[in-house]
């Protein structure tokens, strides 16, 4: 099937018990079993849970992989992921990841014994330079959150195999909609459910999809060890959300697009970030691997923090808030929000200057949304 069709008809799908077509909620923490020994496939909602297996079988099939498992929040499926490492391990990973990705690498993690070296993935020998005899895995956010750089996925894959490294993306901002990893050789993949699968900023959630026999059972083994899994509601919530994931994107890049183009156009625009502007350096990376560009466009305004916060303050259709991937357009301020928890100077050295702003494009008429970026960026 097509992936919108799969969208729609993934998973145990209608459900067994009674033919329900939309997804039953199972709002349970325990099951009966039959016997001494036995089950109808389920115990205990930790462990596995009929509704959030849909979500997972989904997932699965929506890129490609093995097996998926669904998570309480995006960082809950980041840190099970990095737990498949031991203390001593060596993992080399983008330099603009999201602000919480990052906090857990170098505030956590890196305490509990691992080693991270952070750098640009847009240079095969630099990459290959940054590995170790102890490197263990390799971390790709591709297009990154906020500056929207682009891996070259296949290259990272072809260092990776001919090391025996681990390879992670996180899909967040693509989606499997627009690019599917797990066909480059990729090994894990991971989402932040919360974003554009959802996609109505109604939940917080989480996903990884494995590759291997090997890294399902030991991702299924973190996951109930752990206790990091995903409650049924928030499940039923993100398979209700996938349903319309392919019209969803579709519009978030047809907005983003016209929102991209007319920043360029602004005088009170520095720099617009996006990978669809054939002037941006991923560009052909992008659209060689990527079925389409995303939603998320960040710029630089000329006139420092005062013009920024001038902006945001203005702002009406569009939300001053955290996250992205919503059927609501967004603005975030990365400096003070999304990538607070980055050290200023690691910022500066990385490039998210205080003058960048990162937007979620939503699905309103894109006219409203020019007008309102029209108003906001007024002298005032």
């Amino acid at each position: 099937m097509r992936f919108e069709t799969l969208a729609i008809h993934a998973g145990e799908r209608p459900d067994k018990a009674f033919g329900a077509i939309s997804v039953p909620i199972y709002q349970t923490s325990t099951f009966a079993f039959e016997d001494v020994g036995k089950t109808r496939g389920y115990d205990y909602s930790r462990t596995a849970n009929p509704t959030r297996k849909v979500l997972e079988d989904t997932l699965a099939q929506l890129e490609g992989g093995k097996a998926g498992f669904a998570f309480a929040t995006g960082m809950a499926a980041e840190t099970t992921v990095v737990h498949l490492l031991k203390a001593g391990d060596h993992v080399i990973s983008g330099d603009d990841v999201y602000g919480g990705t990052y906090r857990l690498f170098q505030n956590v993690m890196h305490d509990l014994g691992l080693e991270f070296t952070f750098l640009r993935m847009n240079k095969r020998q630099a990459i290959e330079q940054a590995i170790k005899p102890n490197t263990r895995m390799i971390w790709i956010e591709t297009p990154s959150n906020p500056l929207l750089n682009i891996t070259d996925v296949e290259i990272v894959v072809d260092i990776a195999k001919k090391h025996d490294i681990l390879t992670v993306i996180d899909n967040t901002f693509a989606t499997p909609y627009f690019l599917r990893p797990i066909e480059y050789g990729v090994d894990l993949v991971v989402h932040s459910t919360t974003k554009y699968l959802n996609g109505h900023c109604d939940v917080v959630g989480g996903a990884v999809v494995t590759t291997t026999d090997e890294l399902t059972q030991k991702v299924q083994f973190l996951l109930n060890a752990m206790g990091t899994c995903a409650s049924p509601f928030d499940c039923w919530l993100v398979l209700r959300g996938i349903q319309t994931l392919p019209l969803r994107m579709k519009k978030h890049e047809e907005n983003a697009m016209a929102v991209a183009s007319y920043l360029q156009s602004h005088k009170a625009v520095s720099r617009v970030l996006y990978p669809c502007i054939e002037s941006h350096p991923g560009h052909e990376i992008a659209k060689r691997q990527m079925k389409g560009f995303g939603g998320v466009v960040s710029f630089e305004l000329k006139g420092g923090i005062k013009a920024v916060d001038n902006f945001l303050k203005r702002l009406k259709v569009f939300s001053l808030a955290e996250s992205l991937g919503g059927v609501a357009s967004l603005a975030e301020h990365p400096a003070t929000m999304s990538h607070a928890s980055m050290p200023p100077d690691y910022r500066a050295k990385i490039g998210i200057s205080d003058s960048l702003i990162r937007l979620s494009v939503g699905l309103e008429n894109i006219d409203d949304l020019i007008a309102d970026l029209e108003q906001s960026l007024k002298p005032k």
